[in-house]
């Protein structure tokens, strides 16, 4: 095997790894870099199609990325009863994947909650326990496909937060696993007590 075939290997590679992913960011971002090594390796070989094809699919990709992580994503915090029907079954379905990084939340009894949407549908939830217009966090739940979208940094801005429109200023919570701790220092929030904390100023 010579280096040029380890070119189109190398491409392959990529964009079989992509399709391990669950994040679209991931997904299209490994995708992105296997396309690039196949228009690499198109030239090589002098195959026209195979730079044409890839070349297309890096343009797409970066168009879709954009998006994904640009302003132009359309969010959003829809409020809803915590007992609602629609809200308790989209929380039993992902009961398991929520077990993981926040096993606390089958124990909390929330009283405020709001649905996360994106373009329009459904990514994840947001439970938590009122107090004036301070919101303890009980349960912050976003689809593995849209985690490493921007919707938790959209969610806890000081100055947009969607939460701020329903009177909340501050967001606190007490993460028990360090996964749920780094994600909440990653958005904004600072170590308060035996806690985390965040002031939607």
């Amino acid at each position: 095997m010579n280096w040029v075939e380890l070119v189109g290997y190398v491409a392959s590679g990529f964009v079989v790894l992509s399709f391990a992913m669950s994040s679209v960011v991931r997904i299209r971002s490994i995708s992105l870099v296997g396309s690039v090594f196949y228009v690499a390796y198109g030239a090589l070989i002098g195959s026209f199609p195979i730079i044409l094809a890839n070349a297309t699919i890096v343009v797409f990709h970066c168009i879709a990325l954009y998006k994904e992580l640009g302003r132009k994503t359309e969010l959003g915090a829809t409020p809803i009863d915590p007992d609602a029907p629609f809200l308790t079954d989209f929380l039993h379905s992902h009961l398991d994947d929520i077990r993981k990084t926040q096993p606390e939340h089958e124990t909390s009894s929330p009283d405020t909650a709001f649905v996360l949407m994106r373009e329009g549908m459904p990514a994840g939830a947001l439970l938590g326990t009122r107090e004036g217009e301070s919101l303890h966090v009980d349960l912050d739940y976003v689809l593995p496909a849209y985690r490493d979208s921007r919707l938790g940094t959209w969610l806890y801005s000081s100055r947009g937060s969607a939460l701020r429109a329903h009177g909340i200023r501050e967001v606190t919570a007490t993460p028990t696993t360090e996964h749920q701790r780094s994600y909440l220092l990653h958005v904004g929030f600072e170590p308060r007590g035996e806690g985390l904390a965040k002031a939607l100023a």
